[in-house]
């Protein structure tokens, strides 16, 4: 069996890294332009080699560049699409009452996914990563691109490419399978898609969505069928997993409330391979909406937080894992943070030794309830 089909891990995470002081220097120094982009481009390049030899001297048998080439986990992905461009922006986003930096994403034309830097991005992990390591690419959700395009601040510049809603639909469908097409020949197996959109259901979401709630079946159905359009007729190989956020800024979140009021839909009816859930704290409800997981689908869940420092109970986590059985096989639970630790550059409120123990807690918790798998 290959490794890629044990895809997810029982010692697992979901994606980004605290940024180290060296590359943070270095994009600041670019940014005002004492340093070329090729020079930029060098500290990348250490930083990540480095960071992928952390994560596998850890233990972990998967490994991402931990995003340290983007600024957002979002934005640069977008901005790296054919007919998009980064504009500064002056809505005003908070969460949890810290506010976001104001950029955005405007269209310049209609919308396509062929030359995107990720590729490359991917091509250098591949290179330098173990033959026996997985090398996930993380991107946002093609649901989450529709949402921010479709938003109130966005509109007017979408409709004056896309007068039609289905038109746009259609190009963002065929944008995302350009990019995996282009992941899966250079030989990535492991997509992860990252995803805040479902938080606009949620019992307390973020205000910069739209708090009318009488669409909310039509558009939770919408979301669905954008998303399985991209993951339809897949390569049987490739593994395709997302994670669902709650917001991930400076330790700070956008949005709380279980997964009831969209579990029928998006466990039921999305066809990825797994899902990476945030459990870390009572904002996210309990394991009741897990009844809905069907087929050989799998569930990570994300019990240790990210956005913290402390290391959790043990003991605690370890009854979570076996209360969450209740509702799906131990056997196809696993464990990770309940995001990455750095989902824009700022990153979160820790260390990067307190980041690594977080790791390493992990670790202890999955050896402990399923063996060293």
């Amino acid at each position: 069996m290959s490794i890629v089909n044990t895809v997810p891990f029982r010692f697992d995470i979901v994606g980004s890294f605290l940024r180290p002081e060296k590359l943070k220097s270095a994009r600041s120094k670019f940014a005002k332009g004492e340093i070329t982009a090729e020079e930029l481009k060098s500290v990348e390049d250490e930083s990540i080699k480095e960071l992928v030899e952390k994560q596998k001297n850890i233990g972990l048998k998967v490994a991402t560049d931990g995003e340290f080439r983007r600024s957002w986990w979002n934005l640069d992905f977008y901005w790296g699409l054919q007919g998009t461009r980064k504009i500064e922006s002056q809505e005003s986003h908070s969460f949890k009452g810290i506010n976001l930096r104001g950029e955005s994403v405007l269209l310049t034309g209609k919308i396509s996914g062929e030359s995107h830097p990720f590729i490359e991005h991917f091509k250098y992990v591949k290179k330098i990563a173990a033959k026996d390591i997985v090398v996930r690419q993380t991107i946002p959700s093609p649901t989450q691109f529709l949402l921010q395009l479709v938003s109130p601040s966005n509109l007017e510049n979408t409709k004056a490419f896309y007068p039609e809603k289905e038109a746009l639909i259609q190009d963002i469908v065929k944008a995302y399978k350009t990019v995996i097409k282009d992941l899966y020949d250079a030989g990535c197996r492991n997509v992860q898609l990252d995803d805040c959109s479902w938080g606009q259901f949620f019992e307390g979401r973020s205000k910069a969505f739209d708090q009318d709630r009488s669409h909310d079946e039509q558009r939770k159905a919408e979301k669905v069928r954008v998303n399985n359009l991209v993951l339809n007729d897949r390569p049987k190989d490739l593994i395709i997993t997302t994670h669902i956020c709650r917001g991930n800024y400076r330790s700070a979140w956008a949005s709380f409330g279980g997964y009831e009021p969209v579990a029928e839909v998006l466990f039921g009816k999305q066809n990825v391979d797994a899902y990476y859930l945030e459990y870390d704290s009572d904002r996210a409800g309990g394991f009741e909406p897990l009844r809905y997981i069907n087929g050989n689908k799998k569930v990570v869940l994300g019990l240790i937080t990210s956005k913290t420092p402390e290391l959790e109970n043990k003991e605690e986590t370890i009854k979570r894992i076996h209360e969450a059985s209740q509702y799906v096989d131990l056997d196809k639970l696993y464990l990770s943070p309940q995001c990455g630790f750095a989902s824009t550059e700022e990153g979160n409120i820790l260390t990067e030794e307190e980041q690594w123990a977080k790791l390493k807690f992990i670790k202890e918790i999955s050896e402990e309830v399923w063996g060293n798998t």
